[in-house]
Protein backbone atom coordinates (compact mmCIF):
# COMPACT_ATOMS: atom_id res chain seq x y z
CA UNK A 1 0.00 0.00 0.00
CA UNK A 2 1.54 3.30 -0.90
CA UNK A 3 1.42 6.30 0.93
CA UNK A 4 0.34 10.13 -0.20
CA UNK A 5 1.89 13.12 2.14
CA UNK A 6 -1.25 15.62 2.19
CA UNK A 7 0.05 19.18 3.36
CA UNK A 8 -2.96 21.34 3.74
CA UNK A 9 -3.85 23.70 6.42
CA UNK A 10 -7.80 24.29 5.72
CA UNK A 11 -9.19 21.20 8.20
CA UNK A 12 -11.99 20.37 6.08
CA UNK A 13 -10.07 20.16 2.60
CA UNK A 14 -7.71 18.07 4.71
CA UNK A 15 -10.16 15.33 5.90
CA UNK A 16 -12.07 15.34 2.57
CA UNK A 17 -8.91 14.35 0.97
CA UNK A 18 -7.93 11.65 3.67
CA UNK A 19 -11.68 10.40 3.01
CA UNK A 20 -11.00 10.13 -1.03
CA UNK A 21 -7.73 8.82 -1.00
CA UNK A 22 -8.23 6.08 1.62
CA UNK A 23 -11.33 4.87 0.51
CA UNK A 24 -8.96 4.48 -3.16
CA UNK A 25 -6.43 2.04 -1.00
CA UNK A 26 -4.04 4.74 -0.06
CA UNK A 27 -2.27 5.34 3.53
CA UNK A 28 -2.28 8.92 3.80
CA UNK A 29 -0.42 11.30 6.42
CA UNK A 30 -2.22 14.91 6.87
CA UNK A 31 0.17 17.77 7.58
CA UNK A 32 -1.06 21.34 8.70
CA UNK A 33 1.49 23.09 7.96
CA UNK A 34 4.55 23.27 6.04
CA UNK A 35 6.58 22.55 8.80
CA UNK A 36 5.35 19.55 10.10
CA UNK A 37 5.52 18.83 6.38
CA UNK A 38 9.37 19.49 6.15
CA UNK A 39 9.46 16.51 9.29
CA UNK A 40 7.48 13.80 7.73
CA UNK A 41 9.43 14.14 4.52
CA UNK A 42 12.65 13.93 6.01
CA UNK A 43 11.55 10.92 7.99
CA UNK A 44 11.25 9.56 4.45
CA UNK A 45 7.88 8.20 4.61
CA UNK A 46 5.93 9.42 1.58
CA UNK A 47 5.70 7.88 -1.79
CA UNK A 48 3.77 10.81 -3.21
CA UNK A 49 3.31 14.45 -2.29
CA UNK A 50 0.17 16.50 -2.21
CA UNK A 51 0.80 20.07 -1.20
CA UNK A 52 -0.74 23.65 -0.97
CA UNK A 53 0.49 26.39 -2.82
CA UNK A 54 -0.37 28.53 0.50
CA UNK A 55 0.72 27.44 3.86
CA UNK A 56 1.58 28.53 7.17
CA UNK A 57 5.65 28.74 8.62
CA UNK A 58 6.29 27.15 4.76
CA UNK A 59 4.83 27.23 1.25
CA UNK A 60 4.08 24.41 -0.94
CA UNK A 61 6.71 25.75 -3.30
CA UNK A 62 9.66 24.78 -0.12
CA UNK A 63 8.55 21.58 0.60
CA UNK A 64 8.90 21.04 -2.88
CA UNK A 65 11.88 22.26 -2.67
CA UNK A 66 12.81 19.92 0.36
CA UNK A 67 11.02 16.95 -1.03
CA UNK A 68 13.76 16.80 -4.13
CA UNK A 69 16.94 17.30 -2.08
CA UNK A 70 15.62 14.55 0.56
CA UNK A 71 15.06 12.20 -2.54
CA UNK A 72 14.55 13.59 -6.38
CA UNK A 73 12.26 10.43 -6.83
CA UNK A 74 9.00 11.28 -5.10
CA UNK A 75 6.54 13.00 -6.90
CA UNK A 76 5.06 16.32 -5.76
CA UNK A 77 1.73 17.40 -6.86
CA UNK A 78 0.72 20.94 -5.85
CA UNK A 79 -2.64 22.62 -5.31
CA UNK A 80 -3.92 25.96 -5.47
CA UNK A 81 -6.41 28.50 -5.86
CA UNK A 82 -4.20 31.08 -7.51
CA UNK A 83 -3.85 29.11 -10.62
CA UNK A 84 -1.57 31.40 -12.04
CA UNK A 85 0.22 30.25 -15.49
CA UNK A 86 3.72 32.17 -13.59
CA UNK A 87 3.53 29.63 -10.46
CA UNK A 88 2.61 26.71 -12.56
CA UNK A 89 5.56 27.40 -13.98
CA UNK A 90 7.82 27.89 -11.44
CA UNK A 91 6.64 24.84 -9.47
CA UNK A 92 7.03 22.71 -12.72
CA UNK A 93 10.26 24.23 -12.95
CA UNK A 94 11.21 23.16 -9.69
CA UNK A 95 10.61 19.48 -10.33
CA UNK A 96 6.77 19.92 -9.13
CA UNK A 97 4.89 16.37 -11.12
CA UNK A 98 1.84 18.36 -11.66
CA UNK A 99 0.05 21.22 -11.01
CA UNK A 100 -3.88 21.50 -9.80
CA UNK A 101 -6.00 24.15 -9.27
CA UNK A 102 -8.98 24.51 -6.73
CA UNK A 103 -11.76 23.81 -6.39
CA UNK A 104 -10.21 20.14 -6.82
CA UNK A 105 -11.77 17.76 -9.41
CA UNK A 106 -11.78 14.48 -7.13
CA UNK A 107 -11.39 12.47 -9.93
CA UNK A 108 -8.91 13.89 -11.92
CA UNK A 109 -6.59 13.86 -8.81
CA UNK A 110 -6.90 10.34 -8.39
CA UNK A 111 -6.18 9.96 -11.81
CA UNK A 112 -3.45 12.27 -11.40
CA UNK A 113 -1.87 10.49 -8.28
CA UNK A 114 -2.21 7.08 -10.18
CA UNK A 115 -0.47 8.17 -13.21
CA UNK A 116 2.26 9.80 -10.88
CA UNK A 117 3.03 6.79 -9.00
CA UNK A 118 2.67 4.33 -12.21
CA UNK A 119 5.32 6.50 -13.60
CA UNK A 120 7.52 6.52 -10.68
CA UNK A 121 6.84 2.36 -10.47
CA UNK A 122 8.25 2.23 -14.12
CA UNK A 123 11.00 4.78 -13.61
CA UNK A 124 12.09 2.33 -11.05
CA UNK A 125 11.93 -0.76 -13.02
CA UNK A 126 13.40 0.67 -15.52
CA UNK A 127 16.27 2.32 -13.78
CA UNK A 128 17.23 -0.79 -11.35
CA UNK A 129 15.71 -3.76 -13.13
CA UNK A 130 17.09 -3.21 -17.63
CA UNK A 131 19.55 -5.30 -19.15
CA UNK A 132 23.37 -3.86 -18.44
CA UNK A 133 25.35 -4.64 -21.45
CA UNK A 134 28.80 -5.66 -20.83
CA UNK A 135 30.75 -2.47 -20.59
CA UNK A 136 28.16 -0.29 -19.29
CA UNK A 137 29.24 2.87 -17.44
CA UNK A 138 27.27 4.35 -14.73
CA UNK A 139 24.57 3.31 -12.29
CA UNK A 140 24.28 -0.69 -12.22
CA UNK A 141 21.16 -2.66 -13.08
CA UNK A 142 19.77 -5.53 -11.98
CA UNK A 143 17.60 -7.79 -13.97
CA UNK A 144 14.23 -9.35 -12.85
CA UNK A 145 10.60 -8.33 -12.70
CA UNK A 146 9.81 -10.38 -9.97
CA UNK A 147 7.86 -8.54 -6.96
CA UNK A 148 10.70 -9.64 -4.29
CA UNK A 149 12.78 -7.59 -6.97
CA UNK A 150 10.30 -4.93 -7.32
CA UNK A 151 10.63 -4.11 -3.40
CA UNK A 152 14.38 -4.01 -3.48
CA UNK A 153 14.45 -1.81 -6.30
CA UNK A 154 11.75 0.69 -3.98
CA UNK A 155 14.10 -0.13 -0.52
CA UNK A 156 17.15 1.03 -2.74
CA UNK A 157 15.36 3.83 -4.69
CA UNK A 158 14.31 5.24 -0.69
CA UNK A 159 17.34 5.08 1.00
CA UNK A 160 20.10 5.73 -1.39
CA UNK A 161 19.85 9.67 -1.19
CA UNK A 162 20.43 9.45 2.59
CA UNK A 163 23.30 9.01 4.35
CA UNK A 164 21.75 5.93 6.86
CA UNK A 165 23.56 2.49 6.96
CA UNK A 166 22.48 0.13 5.21
CA UNK A 167 22.77 -3.65 5.67
CA UNK A 168 22.58 -6.23 2.61
CA UNK A 169 21.70 -9.36 3.76
CA UNK A 170 21.57 -12.69 1.54
CA UNK A 171 23.12 -15.60 0.05
CA UNK A 172 26.58 -15.89 -1.59
CA UNK A 173 26.02 -15.20 -5.12
CA UNK A 174 22.95 -12.65 -4.80
CA UNK A 175 24.42 -9.91 -6.34
CA UNK A 176 25.37 -7.42 -2.84
CA UNK A 177 28.29 -5.92 -3.85
CA UNK A 178 25.85 -4.97 -7.28
CA UNK A 179 23.12 -3.68 -5.14
CA UNK A 180 25.79 -1.73 -2.85
CA UNK A 181 27.15 0.11 -6.17
CA UNK A 182 23.39 0.86 -7.05
CA UNK A 183 22.72 2.71 -4.00
CA UNK A 184 25.86 4.33 -4.08
CA UNK A 185 25.55 5.71 -7.60
CA UNK A 186 22.07 6.96 -7.08
CA UNK A 187 23.31 8.50 -3.91
CA UNK A 188 24.96 12.43 -3.60
CA UNK A 189 27.66 10.82 -3.24
CA UNK A 190 28.31 9.50 -6.61
CA UNK A 191 31.18 11.56 -7.48
CA UNK A 192 32.92 10.75 -4.62
CA UNK A 193 34.69 7.11 -4.04
CA UNK A 194 32.70 3.89 -4.15
CA UNK A 195 35.87 1.39 -2.01
CA UNK A 196 34.43 -2.47 -1.28
CA UNK A 197 36.64 -4.29 0.93
CA UNK A 198 35.77 -7.87 1.20
CA UNK A 199 36.75 -8.83 5.13
CA UNK A 200 36.75 -12.33 4.55
CA UNK A 201 39.39 -12.35 1.66
CA UNK A 202 42.09 -10.14 3.58
CA UNK A 203 43.66 -11.97 6.67
CA UNK A 204 42.60 -10.55 10.17
CA UNK A 205 45.91 -9.41 10.96
CA UNK A 206 46.15 -7.39 7.40
CA UNK A 207 42.86 -6.03 7.72
CA UNK A 208 43.20 -3.15 10.19
CA UNK A 209 46.17 -1.78 8.54
CA UNK A 210 44.23 -2.21 5.32
CA UNK A 211 40.61 -0.35 6.27
CA UNK A 212 42.35 2.53 9.01
CA UNK A 213 46.03 2.77 7.05
CA UNK A 214 49.19 2.88 9.01
CA UNK A 215 52.52 5.64 10.45
CA UNK A 216 55.82 5.20 9.06
CA UNK A 217 57.49 3.10 11.80
CA UNK A 218 54.46 1.13 12.95
CA UNK A 219 55.75 -2.28 12.55
CA UNK A 220 58.86 -3.69 10.93
CA UNK A 221 58.29 -2.93 6.67
CA UNK A 222 56.24 0.30 7.74
CA UNK A 223 58.66 2.84 5.67
CA UNK A 224 56.47 5.36 5.04
CA UNK A 225 52.80 6.54 5.94
CA UNK A 226 50.26 4.86 3.93
CA UNK A 227 46.44 6.08 4.51
CA UNK A 228 43.85 3.35 4.98
CA UNK A 229 40.56 2.38 2.96
CA UNK A 230 38.50 4.17 5.14
CA UNK A 231 40.59 7.63 4.08
CA UNK A 232 40.98 7.07 0.53
CA UNK A 233 37.05 6.94 0.57
CA UNK A 234 36.08 9.90 2.37
CA UNK A 235 32.78 11.83 1.14
CA UNK A 236 32.27 8.81 -0.59
CA UNK A 237 31.08 5.37 0.35
CA UNK A 238 32.51 2.00 2.28
CA UNK A 239 30.85 -1.25 1.29
CA UNK A 240 31.94 -4.08 4.28
CA UNK A 241 31.33 -7.19 2.07
CA UNK A 242 31.32 -10.36 4.55
CA UNK A 243 31.24 -8.04 8.05
CA UNK A 244 30.00 -11.09 9.79
CA UNK A 245 33.86 -12.37 9.23
CA UNK A 246 35.58 -9.46 11.28
CA UNK A 247 37.97 -10.14 14.09
CA UNK A 248 35.99 -8.90 17.28
CA UNK A 249 38.75 -6.43 18.34
CA UNK A 250 38.72 -4.78 14.71
CA UNK A 251 34.88 -4.28 14.87
CA UNK A 252 35.58 -1.56 17.82
CA UNK A 253 37.72 0.60 15.76
CA UNK A 254 35.26 0.18 12.94
CA UNK A 255 32.25 0.96 15.69
CA UNK A 256 33.89 4.21 16.27
CA UNK A 257 34.43 5.53 12.61
CA UNK A 258 30.86 4.79 12.54
CA UNK A 259 29.31 6.88 15.43
CA UNK A 260 32.40 9.39 15.86
CA UNK A 261 33.59 9.79 12.13
CA UNK A 262 37.00 9.62 13.17
CA UNK A 263 39.80 6.85 12.81
CA UNK A 264 43.23 5.84 13.95
CA UNK A 265 45.79 5.06 11.81
CA UNK A 266 47.84 1.86 12.92
CA UNK A 267 51.00 3.41 14.89
CA UNK A 268 49.27 6.90 15.45
CA UNK A 269 48.79 9.20 17.65
CA UNK A 270 45.79 11.29 16.81
CA UNK A 271 42.35 11.25 15.09
CA UNK A 272 41.40 11.37 11.44
CA UNK A 273 38.23 12.73 10.46
CA UNK A 274 36.21 10.73 7.68
CA UNK A 275 32.74 11.35 6.05
CA UNK A 276 31.58 8.31 4.54
CA UNK A 277 28.88 6.50 4.49
CA UNK A 278 28.38 3.04 5.24
CA UNK A 279 27.41 0.15 3.82
CA UNK A 280 27.70 -3.59 5.25
CA UNK A 281 26.22 -7.08 3.90
CA UNK A 282 26.78 -10.77 5.09
CA UNK A 283 25.54 -14.47 4.21
CA UNK A 284 25.53 -15.12 7.63
CA UNK A 285 22.61 -14.56 10.71
CA UNK A 286 24.62 -11.70 12.09
CA UNK A 287 21.63 -11.85 14.87
CA UNK A 288 22.34 -15.64 15.39
CA UNK A 289 26.50 -14.27 15.41
CA UNK A 290 25.74 -11.51 18.17
CA UNK A 291 23.81 -13.77 21.06
CA UNK A 292 27.12 -16.67 20.05
CA UNK A 293 29.02 -13.61 21.22
CA UNK A 294 31.05 -13.69 17.36
CA UNK A 295 29.91 -10.27 16.59
CA UNK A 296 29.21 -6.91 19.03
CA UNK A 297 25.60 -6.27 19.67
CA UNK A 298 26.35 -2.28 19.39
CA UNK A 299 27.50 -2.34 16.02
CA UNK A 300 24.83 -5.30 14.66
CA UNK A 301 22.58 -2.43 15.93
CA UNK A 302 24.74 0.96 13.87
CA UNK A 303 24.73 -1.39 10.44
CA UNK A 304 21.24 -3.04 10.80
CA UNK A 305 19.34 0.69 10.61
CA UNK A 306 18.16 -0.44 6.93
CA UNK A 307 18.50 -4.12 6.48
CA UNK A 308 17.06 -5.09 2.62
CA UNK A 309 16.94 -8.98 1.80
CA UNK A 310 18.55 -9.76 -1.34
CA UNK A 311 16.05 -13.01 -2.30
CA UNK A 312 17.56 -15.91 -3.56
CA UNK A 313 17.12 -17.22 -7.14
CA UNK A 314 14.82 -19.91 -6.19
CA UNK A 315 12.57 -18.03 -4.88
CA UNK A 316 12.47 -15.82 -7.78
CA UNK A 317 12.15 -17.84 -10.57
CA UNK A 318 10.10 -15.74 -12.98
CA UNK A 319 13.67 -13.99 -13.19
CA UNK A 320 15.52 -16.93 -14.81
CA UNK A 321 14.47 -15.90 -18.35
CA UNK A 322 14.77 -12.65 -18.08
CA UNK A 323 19.22 -13.59 -16.62
CA UNK A 324 19.12 -15.74 -19.36
CA UNK A 325 18.72 -13.53 -22.39
CA UNK A 326 20.96 -11.25 -20.30
CA UNK A 327 23.78 -12.91 -19.56
CA UNK A 328 23.56 -14.65 -23.48
CA UNK A 329 23.58 -10.71 -24.67
CA UNK A 330 26.60 -10.24 -22.59
CA UNK A 331 28.75 -13.48 -23.36
CA UNK A 332 27.63 -12.54 -27.13
CA UNK A 333 29.34 -9.45 -27.19
CA UNK A 334 32.40 -10.41 -25.35
CA UNK A 335 33.06 -13.30 -27.18
CA UNK A 336 32.13 -11.73 -30.42
CA UNK A 337 29.79 -14.69 -31.46
CA UNK A 338 26.12 -14.42 -32.64
CA UNK A 339 22.70 -14.20 -30.42
CA UNK A 340 21.67 -17.68 -29.76
CA UNK A 341 18.48 -18.51 -29.24
CA UNK A 342 17.29 -21.05 -26.28
CA UNK A 343 15.20 -24.17 -26.67
CA UNK A 344 12.02 -23.97 -24.65
CA UNK A 345 12.29 -27.00 -23.16
CA UNK A 346 16.00 -25.84 -22.09
CA UNK A 347 14.49 -22.56 -20.81
CA UNK A 348 11.92 -24.86 -18.22
CA UNK A 349 14.68 -26.88 -16.88
CA UNK A 350 16.94 -23.82 -16.01
CA UNK A 351 13.73 -22.14 -13.96
CA UNK A 352 12.73 -25.35 -12.38
CA UNK A 353 17.04 -25.90 -11.49
CA UNK A 354 17.56 -24.73 -7.74
CA UNK A 355 20.44 -22.24 -8.53
CA UNK A 356 22.20 -22.84 -4.90
CA UNK A 357 24.65 -20.55 -6.19
CA UNK A 358 22.12 -17.71 -7.12
CA UNK A 359 23.00 -15.59 -10.00
CA UNK A 360 26.89 -16.03 -9.94
CA UNK A 361 26.20 -19.93 -10.60
CA UNK A 362 23.34 -19.25 -13.66
CA UNK A 363 26.22 -16.78 -14.86
CA UNK A 364 28.91 -19.25 -15.28
CA UNK A 365 26.42 -22.11 -16.42
CA UNK A 366 25.33 -19.65 -19.14
CA UNK A 367 29.01 -18.81 -20.16
CA UNK A 368 30.10 -22.71 -20.34
CA UNK A 369 26.91 -23.35 -22.77
CA UNK A 370 27.91 -20.74 -25.03
CA UNK A 371 31.28 -22.17 -25.89
CA UNK A 372 30.04 -25.85 -25.85
CA UNK A 373 26.84 -25.23 -27.92
CA UNK A 374 27.46 -25.80 -31.75
CA UNK A 375 24.45 -24.55 -33.53
CA UNK A 376 22.75 -21.20 -33.47
CA UNK A 377 19.92 -22.37 -30.33
CA UNK A 378 21.04 -23.68 -27.17
CA UNK A 379 19.98 -26.88 -25.98
CA UNK A 380 19.55 -28.71 -22.67
CA UNK A 381 22.48 -30.76 -23.05
CA UNK A 382 24.65 -27.53 -23.46
CA UNK A 383 23.77 -26.86 -20.03
CA UNK A 384 26.49 -28.53 -17.52
CA UNK A 385 25.05 -27.64 -13.98
CA UNK A 386 27.64 -27.44 -11.81
CA UNK A 387 27.65 -29.20 -8.24
CA UNK A 388 25.42 -31.46 -9.03
CA UNK A 389 25.21 -35.20 -10.09
CA UNK A 390 24.02 -34.12 -13.48
CA UNK A 391 21.57 -36.88 -13.85
CA UNK A 392 18.19 -35.75 -15.28
CA UNK A 393 15.31 -37.55 -17.08
CA UNK A 394 14.13 -35.53 -20.11
CA UNK A 395 15.67 -32.14 -18.62
CA UNK A 396 14.46 -32.63 -15.00
CA UNK A 397 16.58 -32.61 -12.12
CA UNK A 398 16.45 -35.40 -10.42
CA UNK A 399 18.62 -33.77 -7.40
CA UNK A 400 16.05 -31.95 -5.02
CA UNK A 401 13.93 -32.69 -2.50
CA UNK A 402 10.66 -35.10 -4.13
CA UNK A 403 7.97 -32.10 -4.25
CA UNK A 404 10.54 -30.10 -6.30
CA UNK A 405 11.62 -32.90 -8.71
CA UNK A 406 7.77 -33.30 -9.43
CA UNK A 407 7.31 -29.41 -9.75
CA UNK A 408 9.47 -29.59 -12.21
CA UNK A 409 8.43 -32.86 -14.08
CA UNK A 410 4.53 -31.56 -14.23
CA UNK A 411 5.57 -27.86 -15.47
CA UNK A 412 7.82 -29.80 -17.90
CA UNK A 413 4.69 -32.00 -19.18
CA UNK A 414 2.09 -29.73 -19.03
CA UNK A 415 4.16 -27.19 -21.32
CA UNK A 416 4.74 -30.12 -23.94
CA UNK A 417 1.27 -30.80 -24.04
CA UNK A 418 0.29 -27.69 -24.69
CA UNK A 419 2.26 -26.62 -27.15
CA UNK A 420 1.60 -30.03 -29.07
CA UNK A 421 -2.39 -29.72 -28.95
CA UNK A 422 -1.52 -25.57 -30.73
CA UNK A 423 -0.01 -27.01 -33.17
CA UNK A 424 -2.40 -30.02 -33.92
CA UNK A 425 -4.98 -27.08 -34.09
CA UNK A 426 -2.75 -24.73 -35.86
CA UNK A 427 -3.11 -22.06 -32.92
CA UNK A 428 -6.69 -22.84 -32.33
CA UNK A 429 -6.82 -22.23 -28.71
CA UNK A 430 -10.40 -23.35 -28.07
CA UNK A 431 -9.96 -26.39 -30.28
CA UNK A 432 -7.14 -27.11 -28.21
CA UNK A 433 -8.76 -26.44 -24.79
CA UNK A 434 -11.09 -29.18 -25.66
CA UNK A 435 -8.43 -31.57 -26.45
CA UNK A 436 -7.10 -30.65 -23.44
CA UNK A 437 -10.30 -31.06 -21.79
CA UNK A 438 -9.53 -27.93 -19.72
CA UNK A 439 -11.57 -24.56 -20.06
CA UNK A 440 -9.98 -21.63 -22.33
CA UNK A 441 -9.32 -19.14 -19.22
CA UNK A 442 -7.34 -22.07 -18.02
CA UNK A 443 -5.51 -22.54 -21.26
CA UNK A 444 -4.47 -19.09 -21.34
CA UNK A 445 -3.48 -18.52 -18.22
CA UNK A 446 -1.10 -21.75 -18.90
CA UNK A 447 -0.01 -19.98 -22.35
CA UNK A 448 1.27 -16.99 -20.16
CA UNK A 449 2.66 -18.72 -17.48
CA UNK A 450 4.98 -20.80 -19.55
CA UNK A 451 5.58 -18.01 -21.85
CA UNK A 452 4.23 -20.25 -24.78
CA UNK A 453 4.36 -18.31 -28.29
CA UNK A 454 2.37 -19.84 -31.54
Amino acid sequence: METVLVVEDKESMAEMLRETLELEGYDVIVARDGAEGLKIIRENKADLILTDLKLPKKDGLEILKASKEENPLIPVIIMTAFGSVETAVSAMKSGAYDFITKPLDTDYLILLIERALKNRRLFTENLLLRDALSGHVGVPHIVGKSPAMIKVAEHIQKVSPTKTTVLLLGESGTGKELFARMIHELSPRKEHPFVPINCAAIPGELLESELFGYEKGAFTGAAERKPGKFELANKGTVFLDEIGEMDRTLQTKVLRALQEGEIDRVGGISQVKVDLRFIAASNKDLEAAVKAGAFREDLYYRLNVFPIKIPPLRERKEDVPLLLEHFISKFSIEMNIPHKKVNADAVEMLRSYMWRGNVREMENVIERALILCDGDTLMQKDFILPGRSGETIEGIPLDGPLDEVARAALRIAESRRIRKALEDTHGNKSRAAEILKVSYKTLLTKIKEYKIEN
